[in-house]
């Protein structure tokens, strides 16, 4: 059991879970509440399988500065519980797996998705700009937004406006969530050497992004009621949780604040809105007016 559980660890299960839902949003909003559950079943395996592997990659070439954090110094790659090689060769696993799941029972688009955000994630982000540019938040959040788009089209078999708002949304939602880890994380970060917005510009500037960026992800929330497809259920949820969590963004800027505990709220609240959010979408799903007009 000892010998699974490490391989279980290397691919970050927390972080599979949380795709998981995304996709599973994403694909009964594409569904309109025809659900094929086994093309559901499927997706959600191929694209976690997908994530797995690009997370058992990542923590291979994180193992250096994995081992200056406070959080990851216990990884299994680091602490030598499995070797480099065999986590690897997990990776390639799981990403062949993955990559076939999707490749045989969805659509070119999905698979197009699915390889893009593990090209941006495992290539540019996890190689490179992560270790070398404040931007890297900003590019990595591009793959933290793939799950929800490729679940979504493996219904529609198309990346349409809908798609489209939700990868958007999903990007606009990764900025303060991540800020907000590196807020309450500015130690570990500052040691590993990652050049994360807190540690380059200061907390007070990093503050100010998070509020930004919650105005602008409001929006892109509530505009995937525009087409129809969601109703009031949604409307309702998109619009108390992303009102509430620029709220707590906000109490960021009083004066004597526990800096440290605030960013873990803002955090906490990340994953509680985008969860909501996710199974609202997959909940309240409402055919398209124009598509009603049409019969």
């Amino acid at each position: 059991m000892l010998k699974l559980k490490r391989y279980l660890l290397v691919a970050k299960p927390g972080i599979i879970f949380g795709n998981l839902v995304a996709t599973g949003g994403g694909f009964l909003l594409a569904s309109q509440g025809q659900v094929d559950w086994l093309l559901l079943a499927i997706t959600v395996l191929g694209i976690s399988l997908v994530v797995a592997s690009g997370c058992a990659v990542n923590n291979c070439i994180d193992r250096d500065i994995d081992r200056r954090m406070e959080r990851t110094r216990n990884r299994v790659t680091v602490t030598g519980e499995i070797s480099v090689k065999a986590a690897l060769a997990h990776g390639f696993v799981l990403g062949v797996a993955g990559f076939s799941l999707l490749a045989w029972q969805t659509n070119a688009i999905t698979v197009f998705f699915a390889a893009f955000g593990y090209v941006i994630y495992v290539g540019v982000y996890s190689l490179w700009m992560k270790r070398k540019s404040v931007y890297g938040t900003l590019v990595g959040s591009l793959s933290g937004a793939v799950p929800p788009v490729v679940g979504y089209c493996a219904v529609s078999g198309q990346f349409d406006a809908q798609a489209g708002i939700l990868l958007l949304m999903f990007c606009l939602w990764q900025m303060p969530h991540s800020y907000a880890i590196a807020i309450y994380r500015y130690r570990d970060y500052e040691a590993a050497g990652i050049p994360v917005l807190p540690v380059v510009s200061g907390v007070m500037k990093t503050k100010r992004h998070i509020a930004l960026y919650i105005l602008a992800f409001l929006p892109a929330a509530l505009a995937l009621v525009i087409g129809g497809h969601v109703g009031v259920a949604y409307l309702a949820v998109a619009a108390v949780t992303s009102i509430w969590w620029l709220v707590l963004a906000l109490r960021g800027y009083r004066v004597g604040i526990d800096e440290t505990r605030w960013a873990r709220q803002v955090f906490a609240f990340s994953i509680v809105t985008i969860t909501a959010l996710s199974i609202a979408m997959a909940v309240d799903v409402h055919q398209p007016v124009t598509s009603l007009a049409m019969l």
